[in-house]
């Protein structure tokens, strides 16, 4: 009996250790990615910010450079991320277990992106950049099978990675876009715009299915963000402009047919769950 009982008390031991290092490695990963978001710009890295470079592509899928501040709100979000996952009480929350690896993983490729980018590794930044996409694709995944188990859950959790997923799939096109025009597609003529209308209309598909899907409107929101961004910037070519303006014109309308649809499923749903008898309740509350 003594003996079960030390190891069970070692085997606990062992797993408090090993979720004690997934906490620090997610914090580990979040002050790498956002050491090397400031330095790019503070120093900048290898003398050329991020938008210096950017500027050097005139491709059209790229929005005004106030859009860009949404990087604050995303810090923000890895910050409260942080927080939720390092309490003593989350150690060995399964959901946050899951997705720690994956939030590691894109930590890591964020900060790589980086690097490539300044050092003008534009196609390697591409490849970079679908790592991250598909590490926050998978976080994202993993958290929509598991709705939020109370609010700050959903604010330290939930939310963040859908504003982050959102502005890393514009980025994906955007980064696409840009490696295709140094490998010498340089979309000439009407061809530029028209390629770039063309990926808005894929942005504004995507965002659509997450809006009626799921009636996400952290992922949602940002689309709209960077289509009016892209609208303001390019103005003056109208097939761009317009087709941006319609794009998140689309989204809004969206979220408000999606989000009472939303609503009126979870309170069926709430109701239909306080109609069980007790145990069979709380069982599906599990």
């Amino acid at each position: 009996m003594t003996t079960n009982m030390q190891g069970v008390s070692h085997t606990e031991a062992g797993s408090n250790s090993s979720s004690l290092w997934r906490q620090v490695g997610v914090v580990a990963a979040t002050i790498f990615a956002l050491t090397l978001n400031i330095l790019a710009n503070a120093l900048p890295l290898n003398g050329q910010s991020t938008g210096d470079i950017s500027d050097r592509f005139p491709v059209y899928f790229v929005p005004a450079g106030y859009v860009f501040s949404i990087w604050g709100v995303i810090y923000i979000g890895w910050i409260a991320y942080n927080i939720y996952q390092a309490g003593a009480r989350k150690r060995n929350d399964p959901l946050l277990r899951s997705i720690a690896p994956w939030y590691m993983l894109s930590g890591l490729a964020n900060g790589l992106w980086i690097v490539a980018w300044h050092y003008n590794y534009v196609v390697l930044s591409l490849g970079i950049m679908l790592v991250l996409l598909t590490s926050l694709i998978v976080v994202y995944a993993k958290l929509a099978a598991q709705p939020p188990v109370s609010r700050m859950a959903a604010w330290a959790l939930h939310l963040p990675f859908s504003v982050y997923l959102a502005w890393v799939s514009v980025a994906t096109i955007a980064n696409a876009t840009t490696v295709l025009y140094s490998l010498g597609w340089t979309g000439e003529g009407n061809s530029g715009p028209l390629w770039a209308a063309i990926m808005i209309g894929v942005g504004t598909l995507l965002a659509l299915a997450f809006s009626w899907l799921r009636a996400d409107v952290g992922y949602v929101a940002v689309f709209v963000w960077a289509f009016v961004g892209i609208y303001i910037k390019h103005a003056a070519t109208p097939l761009v402009a317009w087709t941006a303006l319609i794009g998140a014109g689309l989204l809004v309308l969206s979220l408000l047919v999606s989000l009472p649809r939303r609503a009126a499923q979870q309170r069926a749903n709430a109701a239909g769950a306080s109609a069980l008898p007790p145990k069979r309740a709380q069982v599906q509350s599990r």
